[in-house]
């Protein structure tokens, strides 16, 4: 029987010790489960191989499957092949899902027994186990064993050790730690990270921007800290979603940033100098990531695609599930501005601050306008928009 929906109150800014955000997250995952069940069903030699391996993992481990599907770079493949996204060739892509299915398991020793698979990708990105795996073209199937992966070929076999710390040497770590949660990726298994709606972004390439990769790191966990520091609650939705930020490049006159639904889990993002550019991505692209998962369960808005109109942070006109997706990511940039404005922030006294927080509370009200005059909330959607209207209201003086 399927679980009631639960009208989500405050997935824009939680409560303090909300779960709304929690359950918007294992309802995606089961999404998921379900879609890998139904691709499971196709008829593909290596999906009709996996589907006993599947059987079992419902059956006495749910919760390692569970744990594997909520990784962008598996959950990100399988929504992409849900979709028929045209990025991602289908053979190739059910070969690389299964792939980095399997050795997830295997890092975690999940497996319930030893896989085979013939149809193979070029690489696995595994982001439990930190590392990459090529396979060489020479491969003509591999053995997924809980801690290790074996590849064969017409000269023989080479056995690949999941063991923390036996990755072979390359230039520099693939991952590397901003938190104890969140990684800095320097490589990305994303088919849509080339796709970009934004008029001023060509992709998503990745690109340190000639910053060493310390910077990146050390300014996102300053950020992060901060966000902790006045919005506790919001930090910990953050540690429960974000699993990896992929560097785009570095600007000083401009940010940009981006995420994709398909790819729950991973944001896009240039750094900047300045500190509160940083965080300010770090909360809107976060939102996203919440709002995608939502929207992996329940429609928000009947109208949320026709017609078009203004956006308070984009040039070009939106549809109104863009305006929401605006709103949504920037109330809580508002609240952060306003509770360290209250605290005295050191940071506050700055010239820019209070000029930067009444952009933001005017592009906030000016969003707010055009989606509760013309918004047509779906049932579900309805509290989500009950929720920003009481936050349009709010005391921002």
């Amino acid at each position: 029987m399927a679980r009631p929906r639960t009208a989500p109150r405050d997935l824009t800014i939680p409560a303090p010790g909300s779960t709304t955000a929690r359950d918007a997250l294992s309802g995606a995952i089961r999404r998921a489960m379900q879609d890998l069940m139904r691709l499971s069903a196709l008829a593909d030699p290596e999906l009709r191989a996996f589907k006993p391996t599947l059987k079992r993992l419902l059956a006495e481990t749910p919760g390692a499957l569970a744990s594997v599907l909520r990784t962008p770079t598996v959950g990100g493949l399988l929504r992409c092949l849900r979709r028929r996204a045209p990025e991602l060739d289908y053979a190739s892509g059910i070969a690389e899902l299964l792939a980095t299915i399997h050795t997830d398991l295997a890092f975690a020793g999940a497996l319930p027994e030893p896989v085979t698979q013939r149809r193979l990708p070029r690489r696995v990105v595994s982001l439990p186990a930190r590392r990459v795996i090529e396979i060489p073209d020479s491969t003509t199937r591999a053995e997924f064993r809980n801690h290790e992966l074996v590849l064969f070929g017409r000269e023989g076999s080479t056995t690949v050790s999941l063991d923390p710390g036996t990755e072979p040497e390359r230039d520099g770590p693939c991952f590397i730690p901003i938190t104890d949660k969140l990684v800095l990726a320097r490589v990305d298994n994303n088919p849509l990270a080339m796709s970009e709606a934004h008029p001023d972004k060509a992709g998503n390439a990745l690109d340190l921007g000639g910053r060493p990769a310390s910077e990146w790191t050390e300014t996102l966990a300053h950020g992060l800290e901060l966000i902790g520091r006045y919005m506790p609650d919001l930090r910990g939705e953050i540690d429960l979603y974000l699993h990896q930020i992929v560097p785009v490049g570095y600007d000083t006159r401009t940010h940009l940033s981006a995420s994709y639904q398909e790819v729950i889990g991973t944001v896009y993002m240039t750094l900047h100098p300045q500190l509160m550019t940083m965080v300010e991505a770090t909360i809107h692209e976060f939102q996203h990531n919440k709002l995608h998962a939502q929207l992996e369960l329940d429609p928000l808005l009947h109208n949320a695609f026709h017609p078009l109109y203004s956006s308070p942070v984009r040039p070009d006109p939106r549809p109104l599930q863009g305006v929401l997706l605006a709103v949504h990511a920037f109330f809580p940039v508002a609240r952060l501005y306003q509770l360290m404005r209250d605290a005295g922030h050191e940071g506050t006294r700055q010239p820019d601050f209070e000029r930067r927080y009444a952009q933001i509370v005017a592009g906030n009200h000016e969003g707010a306008s055009v989606l509760l005059e013309h918004g047509q909330p779906t049932e579900i959607g309805r509290a989500m928009i009950d929720e920003l209207r009481r936050w349009d209201s709010h005391d921002w003086s």
